[in-house]
């Protein structure tokens, strides 16, 4: 900093990074869910950490790096869905923390299908 009076330190907690990282993805079309290792998903549901599920960070004092594990819906261009992922994500994390975003890593790990019998069931009268 160029102040001649630094006011003190802001820190920002990796949860609260892939927190922002989780939600951005959740809400780019395309992204079906986000994927968890197996150790990942018990620790998580231990912890009560389901918004970073599939997200790992990595947070410095002026930057940041994400890792993203998602399931995308089945009929939407990978490489489409990955560059918005990558810029929504990326957009998020800068907007809120200030932090430069120095990349957005994907790993495509399911395709999600509609379930036909659920769609059905939906379509029934009660």
């Amino acid at each position: 900093m160029t102040e001649e009076m630094q006011q003190g330190l802001i820190r920002i907690s990796d949860d609260v990074v892939a927190t922002i990282a989780g939600l951005a993805a959740l809400e780019t079309p395309g992204v079906a869910a986000m994927s968890g290792g197996i150790s990942e998903g018990l620790a998580k549901r231990l912890s009560g950490r389901n918004a970073q599920k599939g997200v790992s960070v990595e947070v410095g004092q002026v930057e940041a790096a994400i890792d993203l594990r998602i399931v995308i819906q089945y009929g939407i261009p990978i490489q489409d869905v990955g560059l918005r992922l990558q810029e929504n994500v990326r957009e998020a994390v800068q907007n809120m923390t200030g932090l430069r975003v120095v990349e957005v890593n994907i790993k495509v790990e399911g395709v999600a299908f509609k379930d036909e019998t659920e769609i059905e069931e939906t379509q029934r009268v009660k």
